[in-house]
């Protein structure tokens, strides 16, 4: 054990709560007879139909199993295979995620660099910060009356927050040895902010926009369960209506694992553009 490394220690013992976790839930699951060992009298009292209950993991990775070896099937608009419900979700997602990086990364830049700029709107984000993104939604569907936007600009509305407030900090924390350093060298505002100030405070900002990638994913899971049609969100709650709880908990992982996929995309580039003073 010693010769291992500090991750394949951390890998092991991953493992060991994983495989300890998935026995206790398998065996806190009772099994259901079958009908023929039911007495009669049990028969007659229906103890022999299907109960909805939790079900043990064996279930749910047969459930997998079915769903990822054909995850893109389209059999109607209420029977769409996992892959294409988290495909409208990511677009969904990254969608309102982009504009909120295209409003949230410049004003940014504004409220970091420029203190007018800085009180004058501080008020107005400590007020529509903390109001819930689904809070939203149905002045959105009033507003916009479509579903699709509507949840697109909920996804905006929840990312952008954090963005704006990590580039406005990263911004107001470059050194200011540098910027003057490029004083110095009669550099513009606009190549001292693309030169200077973008890369030092980049680590910040890539911190903000991981931060606002999982709110989204959050968020957009709520947001189509409100709206309907497709995605995973609506992939759970129709799931629900049809009292196939396999298949949520199925879905459930499924967030889960495109959760930490989009995060750990995020992770790489935040060392990437990370650096040591």
């Amino acid at each position: 054990m010693n010769t291992l490394s500090l991750n394949q220690r951390a890998a092991l013992l991953s493992v060991l709560l994983l495989v300890v976790g998935l026995l206790a839930w398998e065996l806190s699951i009772p099994a259901q007879k079958a009908v023929e060992e039911l007495t009669e009298y049990e028969i007659l009292t229906g103890a022999g139909s299907a109960k909805a209950g939790v079900p043990p993991p064996s279930q749910v990775a047969i459930k997998a199993w079915e769903q990822l070896s054909n995850p893109f099937y389209d059999a109607g608009p209420n029977d769409k295979g996992i892959g294409i419900q988290i495909g409208y979700s990511i677009y969904r997602v990254l969608t309102g995620y982009a504009l909120a990086a295209a409003v949230a990364i410049p004003l940014g830049f504004l409220i970091g660099m420029s203190p007018v700029a800085y009180k004058a709107l501080n008020p107005f984000i400590q007020v529509l910060r903390p109001i819930s993104p689904l809070a939203w939604m149905p002045l959105a569907l009033f507003i916009i009356g479509d579903s699709e936007a509507s949840a697109i600009f909920v996804i905006f509305i929840c990312s952008i927050w954090p963005m704006l407030i990590n580039t406005a900090f990263g911004v107001a924390a470059v050194r200011q040895d540098w910027v003057n350093v490029a004083r110095t060298h009669e550099l513009g505002h606009l190549k001292t902010a693309f030169f200077v100030i973008l890369p030092a405070a980049a680590p910040t900002i890539v911190t903000g926009m991981r931060i606002s990638i999982g709110i989204a994913w959050l968020v957009i899971v709520a947001a189509e369960m409100l709206v309907g049609g497709t995605g995973i969100g609506y992939y759970v709650w129709n799931e629900w209506n049809n009292l196939d709880l396999t298949s949520v908990v199925f879905s459930i992982l499924m967030i889960g694992v495109v959760g930490m996929m989009l995060d750990s995309a995020f992770g790489l580039l935040q060392r990437t553009v990370s650096y040591v003073e």
